[in-house]
């Protein structure tokens, strides 16, 4: 199950209470003040892990504490800290204060870590407040309590290529002949319902990570059909494989189909349009003359790597062309 956005409530730990305790002992009838602090509370951290790619950890647990401070104790015993909670979260997840709406960090990376709740500071125990005036304090101070936070968390897959192109042109199709993803594939459109990550391995050690993003359709960036749910995932891609079906199963124009997404593309972030594309017609095992990608070559002028997904005519070629481009961009 692929869960991209999750909300949930921190708190980090409270501080224990200071204590307040005298010493005594046989033969020490003045012992004075011995009351120990209490022990501060854990903090709230979020890390992103590289074995995670989604946030279902959060769908059945909104609330997420840290542990809290122990109290300090007769015989100068401090109280010890509660333990930090380090909450795991796939890389690309970005984490907002939803009291503020305010973007508190972009976990781009994985390593990457934030702090966001602090534990509360422990109280003093009355031996702190002992003077030469004041021997025997009976006041200790309460521990502080931790900071707690209502938080929303978006998930924005990193990928090296993205997947783009109207329903049933092939995405999923293209993803398992390249990488060991095996993501639904059937005739009817809509079958991808959520994003599929696979790596993409090619000879000499070398790979690169592909997304299929299920199909957008005209109107996904106002909110028609699914693919305007995870606009957002391609945004981190660094390259768009735009592919089209050059014999579509509604008898559509491809050209249409192609200037509607680079349309839903330009609406949804002029970043996302301006992105690095390819440009891939699918199912010419259905084109044996050639004549329709020829068509499409002389209306769109520009650059097409032809293949076909279903038999895997032409994915080799269309990977060490990926790879290159994968390849240049970090070379940058």
């Amino acid at each position: 199950m692929f869960v991209d956005e999750a909300q949930i409530h921190v708190k980090a730990g409270d501080g224990g209470h200071g204590c307040v305790s005298f010493r005594r002992e046989k033969f020490v009838p003045k012992g004075g003040p011995d009351g120990g602090d209490g022990g501060h509370g854990g903090h709230v951290y979020f890390e992103a892990v590289a074995d995670k790619d989604t946030l279902l950890d959060f769908a059945g647990k909104h609330h997420w504490r840290a542990e809290n401070g122990r109290p300090g104790e007769g015989n100068n015993r401090y109280g010890s800290s509660g333990e930090d909670l380090v909450i795991p979260v796939p890389p690309g997840t970005l984490i907002y204060d939803t009291d503020l709406d305010l973007l508190i960090k972009d976990l781009n990376e994985p390593g990457l870590r934030v702090l966001v709740c602090r534990g509360g500071k422990g109280g003093k125990g009355n031996k702190v407040f002992a003077t030469a005036t004041h021997q025997a304090p009976r006041e200790s101070e309460r521990g502080e309590p931790g900071q707690e936070r209502n938080l929303r968390l978006e998930l924005k897959l990193i990928a090296d290529v993205g997947l783009v192109g109207m329903p049933n042109a092939g995405k999923s199709t293209l993803l398992s002949r390249c990488s060991a993803a095996r993501p639904k594939i059937a005739s009817y459109p809509f079958t991808t319902l959520e994003p599929v990550l696979g790596i993409v391995e090619l000879p000499g050690y070398r790979r690169f990570l592909m997304a299929d993003i299920p199909g957008l359709i005209e109107g996904a960036s106002d909110g028609a059909g699914l693919g305007h749910d995870f606009l957002k995932h391609i945004e981190r891609t660094r390259i768009l494989v735009h592919i089209l079906d050059i014999m579509p199963l509604d008898g559509s124009d491809p050209v249409a189909n192609y200037e509607a997404i680079r349309n839903e593309l330009a609406r949804h972030s002029v970043a996302l349009a301006q992105k690095d594309e390819v440009v891939v017609a699918n199912k010419i095992d259905l084109d044996p003359d050639g004549s329709r990608l020829q068509d499409l070559q002389g209306k769109l002028k520009c650059p097409i790597a032809p293949i076909s997904a279903a038999t895997g005519q032409g994915v080799r070629e269309l990977s060490e062309l990926l790879w290159r481009k994968v390849r240049g961009q970090e070379e940058r």
